[in-house]
């Protein structure tokens, strides 16, 4: 009898975690229909965020005016956003991550960093040599 408990234990042990991933999952992605998260589709809906509407709206209105100080401004507060998400410890999007419903920054972080350096870059004043 002590053996039929034990596996049990380790078979409801087991079946734990997937329920409350998917608890997690409700909470963080109310509307996921249960197909893993991309990266294009993570990368999309951070960019899509208030933040990321905020800080592209920023550099965007820095680059038209061709503003060097704006950009590299607007570049500060996109690593601050990017610093953020990547040091932000939180244990119910690690859980997210597992289950497949929320997926890794990693192209978000590339494609704003690009961005970011090419707006910098367009931006950046050169002396006129006589």
């Amino acid at each position: 009898m002590g053996s039929l408990r034990g596996r049990l234990t380790v078979l409801t042990a087991l079946s734990l975690p997937g329920t409350a991933a998917a608890e997690v999952c409700d909470k963080l992605r109310p509307g996921w229909d249960g197909t893993p998260q991309t990266l294009a589709g993570e990368a999309m809906g951070l960019f899509l965020s208030p933040a990321g509407l905020f800080l592209t709206t920023a550099l965007l209105v820095a680059v038209l005016f061709r503003h060097a100080m704006g950009t590299a401004l607007a570049a500060l507060m996109w690593s601050a956003f990017i610093s953020y998400l990547v040091l932000h410890s939180d244990p119910l999007l690690f859980a997210a991550m597992e289950e497949g419903c929320v997926a890794q920054p990693t192209l978000f972080i590339a494609a704003s960093a690009a961005i970011c350096l090419a707006a910098v870059i367009f931006t950046f004043r050169r002396e006129e040599r006589l």
